[in-house]
């Protein structure tokens, strides 16, 4: 979801038109941002439908470990607030695109890392604000499973000590 808007973000600013790169940041937050919230039942409508208690432990949350935007009917000005924490890497992008070919390409660079950046920290605040809910409510989090290698590890670890325990001959 980030990567493909962090692309089309990028592929904005290939587009020689002055100022249209910045408003296609400001589109794409607009689109990514609540579709974040979205995916962690975060967005005003479903805090709404939950219970009271769910509620006040939730707005906690948000208030201590949440972002700007977590929770909130996202409006243009804090989408303009979030691209002002990446505003260096805007600024050198938009000096950047003056330069024939070069400066295009490190100005597209620019432009996804930031997208990506902002998309990213979003995701990260919103975990941190469910996590926090989840403890509270007496939920611990699960432990990812176990990846091939872990397992292809783990089954050696065991053929060794076995191998190990027998007596030599």
């Amino acid at each position: 979801m980030v990567t493909k808007r962090a692309l089309a973000s990028a592929g904005a600013v290939l587009v020689p038109l002055p100022g249209l790169d910045l408003a296609a940041d400001v589109a794409l937050l607009t689109q990514l941002i609540p579709a974040i919230n979205r995916e962690f039942g975060l967005t005003p409508d479903q805090i709404e439908r939950l219970s009271p208690r769910a509620k006040a432990l939730l707005y906690k949350a948000i208030v201590a470990f949440g972002g700007a935007m977590v929770g909130r009917v996202i409006t243009r000005d804090l989408i303009l607030q979030a691209l002002a924490a990446v505003g260096m890497r805007i600024t050198t992008k938009t000096a950047a695109r003056f330069v024939p070919i070069a400066g295009q390409v490190v100005s597209a660079g620019l432009s996804y890392t930031a997208m990506r950046f902002v998309g990213t920290s979003h995701i990260r605040d919103c975990r941190r604000v469910v996590e926090v809910v989840l403890a509270e409510q007496g939920f611990a989090p699960q432990p990812p499973p176990p990846t091939a290698a872990q397992r292809l590890r783990s089954a050696a670890a065991r053929a060794a000590a076995r191998l190990r325990r027998r007596p030599r001959a």
